[in-house]
């Protein structure tokens, strides 16, 4: 099991801007069936729009030590750095879901958040790769 150490807590916290093309997608994907298979149509539509939704009331923030979800500008939970085990963004050329597991439970989200930020903040705040080379396990 690897722990994280979390860094310096003079940093930045950092909040991810919102990404609205998989909502955006799953919606014209939609559309575009609703002609040919109305039933297929409408979860994906009702999908799209739940995400789009989501896509604007919910901010994932970096802090020093954990990582804040907040709804309309309330944070709703919190995940410790510290007892997180492991995180991957699937689909790398085309991201679409965040998954990261922590010591109780397991996560996954969809990437309704800036993909470029959210990897390097990853990175920055939980990068398992320099902590093992660093002897911190």
């Amino acid at each position: 099991m690897t722990s994280v150490t979390p860094p310096s807590t003079n940093q930045p916290t950092i909040e991810l801007a919102p990404s609205y093309k998989i909502p955006i997608i799953l919606i014209l994907m939609a559309i575009a069936t609703l002609l040919i298979q109305p039933w297929v149509s409408v979860p994906l539509a009702l999908l799209g729009l739940f995400l789009l939704l989501q896509t604007v009331t919910i901010r994932l923030q970096f802090t020093p030590t954990a990582l804040d979800v907040y709804r309309s500008n309330q944070c709703i939970r919190s995940f410790p750095y510290s007892e997180w085990q492991n995180w991957q963004i699937f689909w790398q050329p085309i991201p679409i879901l965040f998954y990261f597991k922590e010591v109780k439970s397991i996560h996954f989200l969809p990437i309704i958040f800036d993909p470029q930020t959210l990897n390097a903040c990853l990175e920055r705040f939980c990068n398992f790769d320099k902590m093992n080379e660093q002897g911190l396990k």
